[in-house]
């Protein structure tokens, strides 16, 4: 990790969502922050001299005409006990948008600009509050679907995903030392580099670590970002009324009447902490009028990206040409068969071992009464996670540029272990090191590019 100089700019954003609410939160960072302050804050004990992390009552008020904005709480924090460790204001006025906005460009007219995406933590990483990828943990936090997403992020933003890389960087700083020790003396008797004491460090202080780390990579993206499972099925299956099973409200209309979703409907619901995003769609039918064929084209798309496949059939009918051809079309794809209806099958129901014969899962549901809901949720979640049911054991969640780095450190860390294996020269088991904690470097921020930087950056909201 590493620090730079405070920027000379003065920022400011709204730090609070969109929308009416009983309290907004405009923040201001920058060496203007407390001028901004006095300038545009009348407190309502004049004599008030603005220690730091106080809150003070007073008003919003216009220098040029007086004009009261607001009655507000402002506080002043001194770098670097701050966020950005800058010096830091923030406004606590009410959470009217027209009050904020207000407020905002009444900041802006006193050589304050507004604050671009995710500045806010940018400037924390760069002067040194946190690393990358606690700065990253912070988009994480904002986004979570799910409690489980919610502390994985909080976990990684109090370091845990540091204090694991950073652990392999010590290992690698310490052997990459004692090769370059052997670069400098080549010409001593003495053996300086033990190989097989170094391989087995390489083993199990580097590889060994980095797979597990690209094991929670896969963990990490699933609780991120979620799955996508689409129900697809024949008209009148009951895949409308398994939505609204799954969410615990009516959020499709469901009816005797063929071809009533027309669209696709999506939702997302928390099962076992992966968020899933659910896809209704539209029946699979021949003969469909114009609308309902075009939600018919969209099934067949959303299917295609689908993580999971919910193939639903009727237990109370035979199976038809339709249902094999449909099962046909989506049988390619992760696959959990769900057999509806069982609260009022008549006898055992069709013969489905044609469908389940591959190993495919088997639930039996009612839609209808919730019966084999719980059976259907484990059977969901082992799907999408492979049947892992305690995942995270260690606290780290590593995002797609983790991964992308980790691959590449274990690409370098193999390179290395082979030359190690066959006592290649300290010079060449150098660049290999190197290049390994390089990229364990650039996880950590201590050798991000601007470019990587503002890509990272980009995806947080205003005012953070």
């Amino acid at each position: 990790m590493f620090s730079q100089p405070l920027d000379s700019e003065t920022i400011a954003a709204i730090s609070t969502p969109p929308g009416s609410g009983g309290i907004g939160i405009i923040r201001i960072s920058g060496p203007r922050a407390l001028a901004i302050l006095q300038l545009i804050f009348v407190p309502r004990d004049s004599s008030c001299r603005y220690k730091s992390h106080l809150l003070y009552y007073g008003r919003i008020c216009d220098p040029i005409d007086q004009h009261i904005m607001d009655e507000v709480l402002a506080v002043f924090m001194a770098a670097p006990r701050t966020y950005t460790r800058e010096d830091v204001v923030e406004i606590h006025c009410h959470g009217n948008f027209l009050v904020l906005q207000s407020i905002l460009e009444l900041i802006l007219q006193h050589d304050v600009r507004l604050a671009e995406a995710g500045e806010f933590t940018k400037r924390a990483y760069l002067n040194g509050r946190m690393d990358l990828t606690q700065a990253e943990a912070v988009i994480d936090v904002l986004a979570a679907k799910t409690r489980k997403g919610l502390d994985l992020a909080v976990q990684q933003l109090a370091g845990a995903l540091y204090e694991r890389v950073d652990a392999i960087r010590r290992v690698l700083v310490e052997i990459r030392a004692l090769v370059e020790v052997a670069i400098d003396f080549p010409d001593e008797d003495i053996e300086i580099v033990d190989y097989g004491h170094l391989a087995d460090r390489l083993r199990t202080e580097v590889l060994a670590p980095l797979d597990i780390l690209l094991r929670h990579a896969d963990q990490g993206r699933i609780f991120r970002e979620g799955v996508s499972v689409v129900i697809m099925g024949l008209p009148n299956v009951g895949k409308s009324s398994l939505l609204n099973t799954l969410l615990q409200e009516e959020r499709a209309l469901v009816t005797e009447i063929p071809g009533t979703t027309r669209d696709t409907i999506e939702e997302y619901v928390d099962i076992r902490g992966v968020p899933v995003r659910l896809v209704d769609t539209a029946g699979i039918r021949h003969g469909a009028e114009e609308v309902e064929e075009m939600g018919i084209r969209r099934a067949h798309e959303q299917m295609a990206r689908a993580d999971l496949v919910l193939f639903m059939v009727d237990l109370n009918r035979e199976l038809s040409e339709a249902d094999r051809e449909l099962y046909a079309a989506v049988s390619h794809k992760p696959v959990v068969l769900v057999a509806n209806k069982n609260d009022v099958v008549d006898g055992a129901g069709p013969n489905l071992s044609e469908f389940t014969c591959t190993g495919r899962s088997l639930v039996r549901i009612s839609a209808r009464t919730q019966q084999g809901i719980e059976e259907l949720k484990h059977a969901i979640f082992t799907a999408v996670t492979g049947g892992r049911e305690q995942w995270q054991e260690e606290a780290c969640a590593p995002n797609v540029r983790h991964r992308q780095a980790l691959v590449r450190a274990r690409a370098a860390a193999e390179l290395a272990l082979d030359g190690v294996s066959v006592q290649q020269t300290s010079d060449l088991l150098a660049i290999d090191l190197q290049e390994c904690l390089n990229q364990l470097d650039e996880i950590v921020g201590v050798t991000t590019t601007e470019d990587v930087l503002d890509v990272i950056f980009e995806q947080f909201c205003l005012g953070k």
